[in-house]
């Protein structure tokens, strides 16, 4: 039967605040669990839960604690900063969906619709519907497994304060950050094409008609091909989002890689 943690000295408390700190990074950084729609509350019953059911599991009773509290602190941080390097590999992804869904909106004419939003606030309304769509797709694939996962495999791998800026680290964060806008434009480039193609002939009717209000029929023209794009097009933004997920767990382990290295 599962028992909760018992800290039976300062030193377990000690090792599970370090935990605690590796594990708000990584979920912090996840949409999923900690996104800008996700409550603070629930962000912090999550992140503890997941402690407390992953720090039994742990090997750390070896781990060298700092006596000061300013060590014990940057220690902290620095468990912090290797979550949310491993968290950064999913947020990029995510980044781009809702990149995507920018692009689409305004191409389809939902950019005014996000100003005047009482409920969400200034949300673009096709880019909330794109994160949806790829959350359910990451809970449905499993990736969220991955990274809890990887905590795990992360304390075997790179020690307890074994963060440290590298040129190889670097390197990645910028290759990592620089896709998402490559793979934004993946997803958004069946209904980008779509809505060209609509624009091309819209202007051809408009110099052929001239006494055509255009823009009275391209709003809704733009609507309903986006929409009618965005719907033929959906197998499509499925499997290249299912393609981005499989491939974070090589860029997972890239990571460990160059964390395990010493600095």
């Amino acid at each position: 039967m599962f028992q909760l943690p018992q800290f039976l000295s300062m030193a377990d408390f000690t090792l599970f605040t370090l935990v605690l700190g590796r594990m708000a990074g990584i979920f912090s950084a996840i949409p999923l669990f900690g996104g800008e729609r996700v409550s603070m509350n629930i962000r912090v019953v999550v992140i503890l839960s997941i402690t407390l059911v992953c720090f039994p599991v742990l090997k750390l009773s070896q781990v060298a604690l700092p006596a000061d509290f300013i060590s014990l602190f940057l220690l902290v941080i620095a468990e912090a900063l290797i979550g949310i390097t491993l968290g950064i590999v999913a947020k990029a992804v995510f980044g781009a969906v809702e990149f995507c869904g920018q692009v689409i909106g305004m191409q389809m004419g939902f950019a005014m619709s996000s100003l005047f939003d009482p409920t969400m606030g200034q949300v673009p309304l096709m880019a909330l519907f794109q994160s949806l769509v790829a959350t359910l797709l990451f809970l449905v694939l499993g990736a969220h497994h991955l990274f809890i996962r990887a905590m795990i495999d992360s304390y075997t791998l790179i020690p307890v304060g074994g963060w440290h800026m590298s040129g190889e680290l670097l390197s990645f964060l910028v290759t990592t950050t620089s896709g998402i806008f490559l793979l934004g434009i993946k997803l958004a480039a069946p209904v980008m094409v779509s809505l060209l193609a609509t624009t091309v002939v819209l202007g051809i009717m408009a110099r052929s008609f001239p006494q055509m209000n255009i823009f009275v029929v391209s709003m809704p023209l733009n609507i309903g091909i986006g929409f009618l794009a965005l719907g033929l097009s959906l197998l499509v933004f499925i499997h290249t989002l299912e393609l981005s997920f499989a491939g974070m767990a090589l860029q997972i382990k890239s990571i460990f890689k160059i964390l395990s290295q010493a600095p």
